[in-house]
């Protein structure tokens, strides 16, 4: 074997939604760890799933097909960081349907996150910022050169790039009077006429092409002259490396908490902030440095919570159900078919995708969990690997071995098929007790039935809701 397996599963945990078993078998015996990086951090290499397939088989304008073709992207692509890293985006600048309940305009924005995700942040924010979900999001569309409105410069600073602390109210007004006039043009309704995206516009005798001082330079300063003073920032290094850290490596504070408590890893975010100034934000060059360092390997127990996306796009990875696209997968979002709200697993568990709660988009960590989602999560994990019949979790029994094998091995086998998982000591006990407990069962006609079980009972821990 060329790497470690256990290490090849954290990586691809952390930077998609997990492999299954014989994904992990090709990956370690034909690759170095350091070569896995280099794919994940470059996924043009591989073959883009094919739009117009998937939308043959999910189509239509209701905000839950889209949720499930984006899950069915998760579960599915050759590309986990680019889909990961589109979630990572969709988090750290949320967009919610909710307001403008204008679908096209927001699948289009997270297309935009997995086309320009693995950029430089310069191109990152420019395209955020002629976004027209964005745009109406935050109101820029009412940012006049004779009447500013400061919402958008105000969370560009705040929640997108620096963080609270590192400009001045009048920062912000110069940055709001940059991007005057940046704004799109209404899209047809969505009904009769069909479903289209809005376009941006700039409208140049909006604009505002006075003088302006942001963070200590002065000019006649667009938006994306803001961009570029904001990109060159240490802050915003610092600030954007955090995020990465909380979002790929271990749960952090929330982002209102960051002015004032340190960082769980700081010499991390100092490293990634370093390669973050010295390539002028390569979001790529950052997780290529954060994936292949040493605190990211040992950042392997219990340090994450995984968020309902990455649970629910995980467990459908490993039971192989949807693997081609069948119906039903839209379920697991927020609303059924005919419009009527119905809560899929996702948004019982507290993340409705396509609509975060607030501009800070949602609380992470342990904040996902309390007495009733934990609950939830346990349940849905029980009864997805509860059907035998279902591709992965049958090849996961036929690889688990025998029940007559030594308790101990047996359970080994089962963490390493479900991702070589961690689990607690008191946990590792419970599980070999089980085990022997099975064995004395007497078997049915297949004899697999308590292997299963254990396989089951093993990836309903509490221990598998963490990373």
């Amino acid at each position: 074997m060329k790497s470690d397996r256990a290490q090849v599963a954290h990586l691809m945990r952390r930077a998609g939604f997990g492999a299954t078993p014989a994904e992990l078998d090709t990956l370690t015996q034909e690759k170095t760890y350091e070569e896995i990086v280099d794919d994940l951090v470059n996924p043009e290499r591989f073959q883009e799933l094919d739009e117009a397939y998937i939308d043959r088989y999910y189509s239509g304008e209701p905000v839950a097909l889209h949720v499930g073709k984006w899950l069915f992207r998760m579960v599915n692509t050759l590309r986990p960081l680019e889909e990961k890293i589109a979630l990572f985006f969709h988090h750290i600048f949320p967009v919610a349907w909710g307001k403008s309940e204008h679908g096209p305009s927001l699948y289009t924005e997270i297309a935009m996150f997995r086309r320009v995700g693995l950029s430089n942040m310069g191109t990152i924010l420019l395209e955020l910022s002629r976004d027209p979900a964005m745009i109406f999001w935050l109101d820029n569309n009412e940012n006049h050169k004779d009447e500013i409105n400061e919402n958008y410069g105000r969370e560009l600073l705040e929640l997108f790039s620096m963080g609270v602390g590192n400009y001045t109210e009048d920062d912000i007004k110069a940055a709001s009077r940059a991007f005057t006039g940046w704004t799109f043009r209404q899209p047809l309704s969505l009904y009769p006429n069909g479903h289209y995206p809005a376009e941006f516009v700039f409208l140049e005798d909006d604009h505002d092409h006075d003088s302006k001082t942001f963070l200590g330079e002065t000019g006649d300063f667009d938006g994306g002259d803001i961009i570029d003073i904001i990109v060159r920032q240490p802050a915003t290094a610092r600030f954007i490396s955090r995020h990465l850290c909380n979002f790929f490596v271990e749960d952090e504070l929330q982002v209102p908490s960051w002015e004032t408590e340190p960082a769980r890893n700081e010499d991390a975010i100092a490293q990634l902030s370093k390669v973050f100034l010295e390539t002028g934000g390569d979001v790529r060059a950052v997780l290529k440095e954060m994936f292949n360092s040493d605190w990211f390997k040992e950042a392997t127990i219990f340090k994450k919570v995984k968020s309902p996306t990455e649970l629910v796009a995980g467990v459908l990875k490993q039971t192989g159900e949807y693997n081609d696209p069948v119906p039903g997968i839209h379920t697991f979002g927020v609303t059924s078919l005919n419009g009527a709200l119905s809560e899929g697993p996702l948004a019982i568990m507290g993340q409705r995708l396509m609509n975060p709660p607030t501009v800070e988009g949602w609380h992470t960590g342990h904040e996902w969990i309390d007495s009733g989602t934990l609950s939830e999560r346990v349940g849905f994990v029980e009864s997805q690997f509860r059907d035998l019949s279902k591709p992965g979790v049958r090849d996961m029994v036929e690889r688990a071995g025998s029940l007559d094998d030594d308790p101990s091995k047996l359970v080994d086998r089962c963490l390493d098929l479900l991702g070589s998982i961690n689990v607690s000591e008191q946990t590792y006990d419970s599980l070999v007790a089980y085990a022997k407990e099975l064995s004395s069962i007497e078997k049915d006609e297949e004899g697999s039935v308590g292997v299963h079980d254990l396989l089951q009972m093993t990836a309903s821990t509490v221990d598998y809701q963490f990373e």
